[in-house]
């Protein structure tokens, strides 16, 4: 019998996590109440998706008296923990939870899990290939698009289970353990859900301190504050980095092991299974020096899970990127246009504007502000953009940041954004959307974003 017989279980949040969770309790025996701020108009996708469940709903608004009434309380990462409500569910000693949690404590095959600012999706994308590339069953979830508590309720196995994990996923973890944790990088980003920087941070080290001695974790020894937490870590630490280990010198040199990228020759080098092992990436398809270091941190755990170089190799030779991050869209008139809607923080904007290092950059940035600093976007307009164009509620704030570095115009719609773009370009240019803020200002998600530029380029 199931544990969850019976029990009055309260879905917080009715997106994609929260719609898994409904399903999985509902068929688990659980009496189901489903909340949301948002009216059931705007959920008619996810209502539709458990029609044929008994659950209760409570939508466009939340009610204390249901939260204290539950048993337990599963929330979505998209609600902010210090919400009144589960404030006083938590003074009441009501358990809370989060898919992610749920999903773990069943788990029975090894958890790779990975979280970071930026290159998140394309690092777990291509560990997932690598082990399908080696014929290696795995599930590939989590903020990736696919809910981890879908997998325990296929009941299916897999070699491995590989999860993309945001800072919110993590922030109720206290059971996970992963066999494999990695790091892509952390920068400033989420300061409209956290108090400031050191907040987001802890966030994200909910899954250092997840880890144990048995665990790999992956750490980027260029961005500062991933390779801190080597100290702070009993699990076996694995490096990448785009520098030569012996230019670093001490024992960092003497004792390396993970990954670092020689430039030179366009060659990865691995040191994860006691010899020295060599990846030609002169034939990689994603470019940008964030993509080498995606490509490494990929490296690294595959082969520390048994993953074959042949298989690995086959991947680095074929793999053609993830949509939304720096997708070619088509070559009109000699201009390229990229679309990078998931580019939603200052940081994702500079790696992509550094990824292109000499066609003139016509840059399309703007959305929902979610407290950026933009300031350190100045020096990459200051080399790359030929023009500039802002839009969303953030472009206010942007044009002042950064306007007056380059040709600047601001403008009300995504059409004229896109039109303008092409009139100011020439042959050799490219448009380039990265727009640094989220997108939910004017879309759904970033996804929505970036299909809808994609079609505007095609009409062009």
């Amino acid at each position: 019998m199931s544990k969850y017989k019976g029990k009055k279980v309260l879905i917080v949040g009715f997106g994609l996590s929260g719609v898994a969770v409904a399903r999985y309790m509902a068929k688990q025996g659980a009496k189901v109440t489903v909340t949301d701020m948002k009216q059931k108009s705007e959920l008619a996708d996810s209502v539709n998706a458990c029609a044929e469940l008994k659950i209760e709903y409570e939508l466009g608004k939340f009610n204390p008296l249901t939260f204290r009434a539950a048993e337990l309380i599963v929330v979505s990462p998209g609600v902010p923990l210090s919400t009144k409500p589960l404030d006083e569910a938590r003074e009441a000693n009501i358990p809370i939870t989060s898919e992610v949690e749920l999903a773990a404590s069943a788990l029975k095959e090894p958890l790779i899990a990975i979280t970071g600012t930026n290159g998140k999706t394309t690092t777990t994308t291509l560990i997932g290939e690598m082990f399908k590339a080696d014929d290696k069953p795995v599930y590939v979830g989590g903020n990736i698009g696919k809910p981890l508590i879908d997998h325990i309720s296929d009941g299916s196995r897999v070699d491995a289970v590989v999860a993309e994990l945001s800072s919110f996923q993590l922030e109720l973890t206290e059971k996970l353990v992963p066999a494999v944790a990695v790091f892509t990088n952390i920068e400033e980003d989420h300061l409209d859900r956290y108090p400031d920087m050191n907040g987001y941070i802890e966030a994200k080290k909910k899954l250092l301190k997840a880890c144990d001695k048995n665990s790999y974790v992956v750490l980027n020894y260029d961005n500062a504050n991933v390779a801190k937490f080597a100290q702070e870590t009993s699990g076996k630490v694995m490096w990448f980095t785009k520098q030569d280990p012996l230019k670093i010198g001490g024992e960092f040199a003497e004792n390396f092991y993970g990954c670092y990228f020689r430039a030179a020759d366009k060659q990865v080098i691995a040191k994860v299974t006691g010899k020295e092992e060599i990846y030609d990436v002169s034939q990689l398809r994603i470019f940008g020096d964030h993509n080498k270091e995606n490509l490494m941190a990929a490296i690294c755990t595959a082969r520390a899970m048994g993953v074959s170089p042949k298989a690995i190799q086959h991947v680095i030779n074929n793999f053609k990127g993830v949509a939304h991050r720096l997708e070619f869209v088509r070559r009109k008139d000699g201009v390229y246009f990229f679309n990078d809607s998931k580019g939603t923080n200052v940081m994702s904007v500079q790696r992509s504007l550094g990824a292109f290092t000499s066609n003139p950059i016509i840059l399309i940035a703007g959305g929902k502000d979610k407290n950026m600093d933009f300031a350190p976007l100045v020096p990459y307009v200051q080399q790359r953009c030929k023009v500039l164009i802002l839009l969303g509620e953030a472009k206010e704030k942007i044009n002042r940041a950064i306007g007056d570095f380059s040709e600047t115009y601001l403008v009300g719609t995504f059409e004229e954004a896109v039109l303008l773009a092409y009139q100011k370009s020439r042959s050799g240019d490219i448009i380039l959307l990265s727009p640094g803020c989220s997108s939910f200002d004017m879309f759904r998600n970033y996804e929505e974003r970036g299909d809808y530029f994609k079609k505007l380029v095609t009409q062009l």
